[in-house]
């Protein structure tokens, strides 16, 4: 068995250790222009040179969470594509969103700034009831996040395409329960999957339908959000602020308004890495249970886009 690994941006040889002590008789290698035909591969941001070189790739193991880029090139015909289930990004996910939840429902932004200026000032408290939180997409991470804001008795609700039930969430789905869901809605999480369905979805239209003073958190993909919208809302009072970890330029250029916008908290796409070690014993269990004949899960389904 033959595993190739292909990807861009990212140090080889700790993985290759990894996967070779987790498989070790199979013949694993980074990929090189000409090199022979692979079973396997471990595939991050590769080029559509490898994959046109790959003709007969059985999977493809994407060690990021999402596959958006990966579907938007020409794969091999019969290869899967397996996207990681979790391997430790979902703690970090729910870590990540229920800070930021905290952090603007606290006003610790306001009381930091206050500090700075040397003013010592008390805000009266805000109620949670005030507060409901919207989770979009409810897979692995979205569902984890929903249960973590639970904990801190914050009113959850939950949207995604298909039906759901989470205890202690309030599910809607589909195109018809999308817009109770905004209408009831003042903290916006979206962990939605990118596909030509959902891209822009993060728009004036969307936004507008949340309750006033509403908080935008976008920890999906940059290409959600429809960048001129939520500065124009935040300007008219209707957006409070946001929080951002994905743009649709990264790094994300000077000059772009987010950077002067005090409402605005940003971080480097940093909201949940990827956990090598948890990935590697991931994939590795995968690659032997498709090399023996089973099923996996994590199974891409192409036309969906997740």
């Amino acid at each position: 068995m033959r595993v190739t690994f292909c990807c861009t941006g990212t140090k080889a040889e700790p993985w290759l250790e990894g996967l070779r002590a987790a498989l070790p008789h199979a013949d694993i290698s980074v990929w090189a222009p000409g090199a022979p035909q692979a079973d396997y591969a471990v595939v991050w941001a590769p080029p559509q040179q490898f994959l046109d070189e790959q003709p007969g790739l059985k999977a493809l193991f994407n060690i990021g969470a999402g596959v958006d880029a990966l579907l938007k090139l020409r794969l091999p015909p019969q290869a899967q594509v397996v996207r990681l289930d979790d391997a430790g990004m979902s703690v970090q996910m729910a870590e990540y969103v229920t800070q930021a939840v905290i952090r603007h429902f606290r006003e610790l932004d306001a009381y930091e700034a206050d500090m700075r200026q040397g003013q010592w000032q008390f805000r009266k408290p805000q109620l949670r009831a005030d507060f409901p939180v919207g989770v979009m997409g409810l897979g692995v991470l979205g569902e984890r996040v929903a249960k973590a804001l639970g904990v801190f008795e914050f009113p959850v609700r939950g949207w995604s395409r298909s039906p759901k039930q989470i205890d202690g969430v309030q599910t809607f789905n589909g195109e018809a329960g999308f817009h109770d869901f905004l209408r009831g809605t003042r903290v916006l999480v979206n962990l939605l999957p990118l596909t030509p369905e959902t891209e822009n979805i993060l728009c004036r239209d969307t936004l507008q339908q949340l309750l006033p003073g509403a908080y935008l958190i976008n920890v999906a993909r940059g290409a959600h959000l429809v960048e001129e919208d939520l500065v124009a809302l935040i300007a008219q009072g209707h957006v409070a602020g946001a929080m951002l970890d994905v743009f649709r330029q990264e790094p994300l250029p000077a000059g772009h308004p987010f950077w002067t916008i005090p409402q605005i908290t940003m971080t480097p796409h940093t909201s949940a890495r990827t956990l090598r070690e948890d990935s590697i014993a991931q994939i590795a269990g995968k690659v032997a249970a498709l090399s023996r004949g089973e099923a996996v899960v994590g199974m891409v389904d192409p036309q969906r886009g997740y």
